[in-house]
């Protein structure tokens, strides 16, 4: 062999190697938990919930103080809506800043963390049922980035976000989420943020001040009832058929984008896993910020 050609060898053997030393990693580092991480549907509400001292962003810095800290954060946002299954899969995720008409403080925010590359593969490699596609163009919305950017202001954990196939039905969601069940025994914490109760459309509000003023319509309060009861029970198929639970879903549920998320985290539980609510109050009339975190008992 010529002597370049041995030099060539070692340089593809070594990179080979790096290769395969990243597709590990996800088995290699982060090691089996004793009890599986925590999951968490977290009403997000306002994208100024980023910026602001109340109850609901003091409870979400307690969450984090809570649970273990996560090798990874694994985001399915109501705000990343796709054709097709996507996570990110950069190794810098951008801030996305997909709002408007908030102060300039709110658009001044960066949220740093790391992607991971090799853990988007292995989440990809999850999931038998459809093809994940790998993300280079997306980053964290707001959606993700307000939460966490309150949970772990040090941005130092890897953060990465699951798209929401907005042309498939409730149940997809549902069924899909029992095949990233694995991640929670890697120490990786699946956050699905949303709102139980959502429609802007009719929202009270005179001013974005009044946003996070505790207020509910009758319906929406009845609505968000009516979920936290089917959670409770693990009537997870009532909640999948959520047009059918009562009169007002269609008030409380005008599109589902910003309800999909909690049947990821339907879906992710396990048998054992214990639900409870937080920041359960609704605002602005039509918006509910009540919270889900399911633990095994």
């Amino acid at each position: 062999m010529k002597r370049k050609q041995f030099i060539q060898t070692i340089i593809t053997g070594v990179a080979g190697m790096s290769t395969l030393s990243s597709l590990k990693r996800f088995t290699d580092e982060l090691q089996l938990q004793e009890k599986p991480m925590p999951i968490l549907f977290v009403g997000h509400g306002s994208p100024t919930n980023a910026i602001e001292d109340n109850e609901f962003t003091q409870r979400w810095k307690a969450i984090a103080k809570e649970i273990p800290q996560p090798q990874a954060v694994l985001i399915i946002s109501a705000h990343w809506l796709t054709k097709g299954t996507h996570v990110t899969a950069m190794p810098q995720p951008k801030t996305i800043h997909d709002f408007g008409g908030f102060s300039k403080e709110l658009f001044e925010v960066q949220y740093p963390a790391p992607g991971d590359p090799a853990l988007a593969k292995d989440i990809a490699s999850l999931v038998t049922s459809t093809n994940v596609g790998m993300d280079h163009d997306w980053g964290l919305d707001h959606g993700a980035w307000s939460i966490v950017h309150q949970m772990y202001p040090g941005a130092n954990i890897p953060t990465l976000q699951f798209s929401i196939d907005y042309h498939k039905p409730a149940s997809y969601h549902y069924e899909l989420a029992k095949e990233l069940r694995a991640l929670r025994k890697k120490g990786v914490l699946i956050l699905a943020s949303g709102n139980m109760v959502h429609n802007l459309r009719i929202m009270r509000i005179k001013s974005f001040d009044d946003i996070n003023k505790e207020f509910g319509f009758d319906w929406a309060l009845e609505m968000n009832d009516i979920f936290k009861q089917k959670i409770m029970a693990g009537d997870h198929q009532a909640l999948v058929n959520y047009k059918s639970l009562h009169k007002a879903a269609e008030l409380a549920i005008p599109t589902p984008d910003h309800y999909y998320p909690l049947l990821y985290t339907l879906g992710l539980q396990d048998k054992k896993d214990q639900p409870s609510f937080f920041n359960d109050k609704a605002v602005a009339g039509s918006i509910t910020m009540t919270s889900v975190k399911m633990v095994e008992g």
